[in-house]
């Protein structure tokens, strides 16, 4: 493990560790939603590791894996409430996550949630790369970055037409979503592809514009309440992928 390794390590940390805590601040100090500041955490948590890994490259083994998802943890294990009740900085940063309707499984959705995130990305990552796709990962991130990202402040402030959606490791609680959110969702996937028109041949342009937004936002429809990351990260990935291996 080199030096650009762990310098990469300590900017992402530091960056989580700012944005959540600022996040926190808004919510407790200008009454900033709790669905806000939880969107920009989680587009943070997948996107900074890839622009730090562009930026400060370094060779990636078993052994920067293993640290990496060790440090991951003990992110998340400083958000646990006999760490954070003493704490105040921890405290405030879980504040940027904890939306009332996940309480009390906030943490256990969350923690899950971005677990199950990294599970489907990482390999995701590699496969592109093996396959000379590298750019296109960045695709899954955008969508649900930005699209998911709007899709719950449009639906709490514009969301009309409703509908349900089963809560992770329950059948008792419904949760609703809105087209109106979903809709962000689809024009994200549709402004992403085009984004990265380059990559593609014509006709695959057109598989992906036609297979992915639609695919995209029907995962993050069906997905669990809390658990719509890693729906969205393998479905928006496994198009892209066969778009590219078949087309």
């Amino acid at each position: 493990m080199d030096r650009n390794f762990w310098a990469g390590q300590s900017i992402q940390l530091v960056a989580y560790a700012l944005i959540a805590y600022f996040g926190g601040l808004c919510v407790r100090l200008r009454g900033v939603k709790v669905n806000y500041t939880r969107k920009v955490n989680f587009f943070a948590l997948y996107a900074i590791p890839f622009v730090v890994d562009r930026l400060i490259p370094h060779q990636q083994t078993l052994g920067t894996v293993i640290v990496t998802s060790g440090l991951s943890a003990a992110m998340l294990v400083t958000l646990w409430k006999p760490i954070r009740s003493r704490v105040s900085l921890f405290q405030t940063m879980f504040i940027s996550f904890d939306r009332p309707e996940d309480r009390p499984h906030t943490l256990l959705w969350l923690s899950t949630q971005i677990l199950a995130g990294y599970a489907v990305l990482i390999p995701m990552s590699k496969i592109f790369a093996r396959y000379g796709m590298s750019e296109l990962i960045f695709i899954p991130l955008i969508i649900h970055g930005i699209g998911d990202g709007l899709a719950e402040p449009v639906g709490v402030r514009f969301g009309r037409h409703k509908y349900s959606t089963r809560t992770f490791l329950s059948r008792a609680k419904r949760h609703t979503r809105s087209y109106e959110g979903s809709a962000c969702v689809f024009v994200s996937g549709v402004l992403a592809v085009a984004a990265f028109h380059g990559s593609f041949t014509p006709v695959e342009l057109m598989g992906a514009l036609l297979t992915v937004p639609i695919l995209t936002t029907l995962a993050e429809a069906w997905s669990p309440h809390t658990w719509d990351t890693p729906y969205m990260f393998l479905v928006s990935g496994a198009s892209l992928f066969a778009v590219k291996l078949l087309l």
